[in-house]
């Protein structure tokens, strides 16, 4: 009997290779006249040739070949079957003792059979097997980046990030601070909102410039729908815009930041900035008011303007000056370029850059020991910040109801008193942390669900220590990234030197003025204004201003959530619009032999909103132009895409087209658009994919009348 060894097909084709490694032919022949054409033999007792021709012993043999025997009906086929010389499928070396058969292996036969009949699984076990398809390294290292860094931190990465996070930690107690102000929360809720998210993005985070806290947006939003309902409304507003973010990130919604465009996020952060800007004038003039919307805040400051406290405002202009100063010091050169730079002059040059970065701390430090001076000496001069609670926050669940003003609301009364802000904060609160992400990426891509995941994450869990909304913030970013931030684990310093304020120094943040604060607001924020890009949207997209004015006047008038919904819409509509009003090219061709067709191309694919625009274009551009005779042809190279619609609408203009016996083609139609369009069965759909069919076709059409029957190429 002669032994053949079957070659699995990797691809799971029905055809293998059997390799004869036995006797020869005439005992092939004498040997298989007793055996069944299609029997196994399980008798592994002899050596075999492996995949790659090499000679394989018994023991081999056993663990990797099956022994396939070929009887009479391989016995009489011509010999020559038997000398034919065919390449061996998983080597290049070719062998004279090998044919290919129809008998595809076992393992082959049972996929096949799986995927043919595929087993409805239940719901728990698509959920098994959803989970075990997610517990996988590469799953893991992305989801919980710190994997991937960890391994391979070192002591100069350790040190790069000690300065990073320590420098950011400078910036962020001020600026915390102030920022509380600006949601309308007690100063020591913007310090609670500046370490716990810290410590979780280090493990979640997938920006090393990013560091998490409160920002000028975030507190701008929190104070216009906390409503002055008090501190436990904004934490709960935390937890919940956690709860959305990590939503969305379950569910991949990372590209629903992509809707938002250039024109729109700059309408908004420009408007964003012009009202932070405004909430801090009373405190820069130290007139004392309430007011929350922009024009409510000027209508106050006109009205109060006669009690405008004289040393807060000259304290509050000198403090913007010498920090919009200080902004610049670092850019001072102290040695040529082109020179060698001494150590002196690098010591000068990192001095100058610490002063520039630390500007914050300084001049609020500054500010506080004059305060403290005036104090010691009877008097007052600043309004001062206050009392602010000493201590850490107490580690506990965000509260889901409260009591104010001897009403108690329960948790459904507090979420509808957030209403939309339960939405937008999250929504732009990563839009935020992606547009810093950007800023510092380097070309490298932004994972946009990721972001969503960590900060929802870091949101959820500052709510348990009494934090306000939180995100990336650009100005520390900028002050990281200048710092050599290597890794996330800045954050982790950051967050220490925040506890240590909390824990030892909040006494002494009493004499801090609140104009020194609203100084380092303005100073932050003026920067965020970028009316110099409506030069550039005006020489590339005209239209485009039409979005950004609309969302800067509608956050600036009405509210900053509402402003950027309108904006969304705005675009949104343009994008329909475009969609519903493809351009259609119509151009008089000839082709290869002379003969002469109408050539109508669309630029985009056919879906439902521009079916019956394109119709009436083609149509009434076969009539105008090709005098009902020209045979139009349609070129569909752009054509991505159709839906049932689209198909209607070709049969509709293929019947138009018949009524008026001209003839009408399809050029470089792809095959799953012809699928879509065959599926409504159009009575007469010609096709051709080159040149030379499209001139024959357009010959036969010159000769002969189309008739409904007729097909010039299928």
């Amino acid at each position: 009997m002669t032994k053949y060894k079957l070659k699995s097909d990797f691809r799971h084709s029905s055809q293998v290779t059997l390799t004869s490694y036995m006797a020869n032919e005439n005992q092939l022949i004498n040997d298989n006249d007793n055996t069944s054409p299609s029997s196994i033999d399980d008798d592994n007792n002899v050596g075999g040739i492996d995949n790659h021709g090499m000679i394989m012993d018994t023991e081999q043999q056993n663990e990797n070949n099956r022994s396939v025997s070929i009887g009479a009906a391989l016995a009489k086929c011509n010999p020559d079957m038997m000398n034919e010389r065919l390449q061996c499928s998983n080597c290049g070396r070719k062998d004279s003792n090998s044919v290919v058969l129809n008998i595809p292996d076992q393992k082959s036969v049972r996929r096949r059979k799986s995927l043919q009949n595929p087993p409805n699984p239940t719901l728990t076990a698509w959920l098994k097997e959803r989970a075990r398809r997610s517990c996988t390294k590469k799953i893991l290292y992305k989801k919980v980046p710190i994997f991937q860094w960890l391994p391979n931190y070192n002591k100069s990465l350790a040190i790069s990030d000690l300065v990073a996070g320590f420098t950011v930690g400078l910036t962020v107690i001020p600026q915390a601070i102030a920022y509380a102000n600006v949601a309308g929360l007690p100063p020591e809720y913007g310090l609670y909102s500046s370490f716990m998210a810290c410590f979780v993005y280090t493990v979640f985070g997938s920006v090393k410039d990013s560091p998490v806290g409160p920002t000028a947006i975030a507190a701008i939003l929190t104070r216009e729908n906390l409503h002055g309902l008090g501190p436990d409304f904004a934490v709960l507003l935390c937890f919940l815009s956690g709860c959305v973010m990590l939503l969305m990130g379950i569910l991949q919604l990372g590209f629903l930041i992509d809707f938002i465009s250039g024109p729109v996020a700059v309408g908004f952060t420009s408007a964003a900035a012009i009202v932070i800007a405004t909430s801090q004038i009373k405190d820069i003039l130290g007139l004392t008011f309430s007011a929350a919307k922009f024009l409510e805040v000027w209508e106050e400051v006109f009205a109060h303007i006669s009690e405008t406290r004289l040393w807060d405002t000259v304290l509050g202009i000198v403090c913007m000056a010498v920090l919009l100063l200080l902004r610049k010091v670092k850019d001072i050169k102290v040695a040529p370029d082109s020179k060698e730079k001494t150590q002196i002059q690098c010591a000068a040059e990192k001095f100058l850059w610490f002063i520039s970065t630390a500007r914050n701390i300084i001049v609020v430090i500054v500010c506080a020991l004059m305060a403290f001076v005036f104090e010691e000496h009877g008097m007052k001069p600043f309004i001062l910040t206050g009392e602010i609670k000493a201590g850490l926050p107490t580690f506990q669940p965000p509260p889901f109801s409260t009591s104010v003003n001897n009403h108690t609301y329960n948790f459904l009364e507090m979420t509808s008193n957030l209403s939309s802000a339960i939405f937008v904060v999250p929504l732009l609160a990563v839009l935020e942390n992606i547009a810093l992400a950007k800023v510092f990426a380097e070309g490298k891509p932004i994972d946009a669900t990721q972001e969503m995941l960590s900060l929802g994450l870091c949101n959820i869990a500052s709510s348990f220590v009494n934090s306000m909304p939180v995100s990336g913030a650009l100005s520390r970013g900028a002050v990281n990234n200048a710092s050599g931030v290597q890794t996330t684990f800045g954050g982790i310093y950051t967050g220490l030197i925040v506890l240590v304020s909390l824990k030892y120094f909040t006494p002494y943040f009493y004499y801090i003025p609140k104009a020194s604060l609203a100084a380092v607001i303005i100073a932050a924020v003026v920067f965020m204004v970028e009316f110099h890009v409506v030069k550039p949207i005006w020489r590339s997209k005209k239209v485009d201003l039409i979005p950004a004015v609309a969302t800067f006047l509608s956050c600036l008038f009405i509210r900053l959530e509402l402003g950027i919904v309108i904006g969304i819409t705005i675009n949104v509509i343009f994008l329909l619009y475009a969609s519903a009003r493809p351009s259609v090219r119509v151009e008089k061709m000839n082709s290869q032999s002379g003969y002469e067709y109408l050539c109508i191309t669309p630029d985009r694919s056919l879906r439902f909103p521009s079916v019956e625009y394109v119709r009436k274009s083609i149509s009434k551009a076969g009539a105008r132009l090709g005098y009902s005779s020209t045979p139009v042809v349609i070129d569909a190279r752009h054509i991505q895409g159709a839906d049932f619609t689209a198909a209607e609408g070709v049969k509709s203009l293929i019947d138009d087209f018949m009524r008026r016996n001209q003839a009408l083609l399809f050029y470089n139609l792809k095959p799953s658009i012809v699928s879509v369009f065959q599926g409504v069965h159009p009575k007469d759909l010609r096709l051709c994919n080159s040149e030379m069919e499209l001139n024959e076709m357009l010959k036969a059409c010159q000769t002969t009348k189309p008739r409904p029957s007729e097909n010039c190429n299928n």
